[in-house]
């Protein structure tokens, strides 16, 4: 039988092309709790997971790298997975991209419960100057998302 992670990441991959029915709210568990590579406190719930993860969203796509470095023409630069290593109900995804000229590695962890809920979502970016950056970016937008309601 296959590790409940499989099916998650599986899930995960589908929501960030836009193809899972119900996104985010049919991934994550109630009581998910996120950990940002920002903030020092667990972030807990739902509705605040979802707020920083659609917050990524808008923010982690980057831009072409002038180097072209990255896969395929107009997505050199842009998010995308490197790695990914899955096992039991936990799955580490390695991930690149380049936001206003700086790139940004990273690896997001990930476990879920049995039922194939994310229950808990980790964020760890390197180098310093990309932490610095993706938390100038994710504070404007989350700024901008809490005043337009979302």
């Amino acid at each position: 039988m296959a590790d409940p992670i499989e099916g998650t990441v599986a899930r995960w991959h589908d929501h960030l092309r836009g193809k899972l029915p119900g996104g985010l709210d049919e991934l994550l568990h109630d009581d998910v709790v996120f950990y940002s590579p920002i903030v020092y406190t667990p972030q807990e719930g739902k509705a605040i997971t979802r707020l920083y993860l659609e917050a990524a969203g808008q923010t982690l796509p980057g831009e072409p790298r002038e180097d072209g470095a990255g896969e395929g023409g107009d997505r050199a630069g842009r998010f995308r997975y490197t790695k990914q290593v899955l096992s039991g109900d936990t799955a580490v995804l390695e991930f690149e991209t380049t936001v206003e000229g700086t790139y940004v590695n990273g690896v997001d962890i990930i476990r879920c419960d049995e039922e194939g809920r994310i229950v808990e979502f980790r964020v760890m970016i390197r180098p310093l100057q990309a932490v610095n950056r993706v938390h100038q970016q994710m504070a404007a937008m989350l700024e901008a998302m809490k005043g337009a309601g979302a």
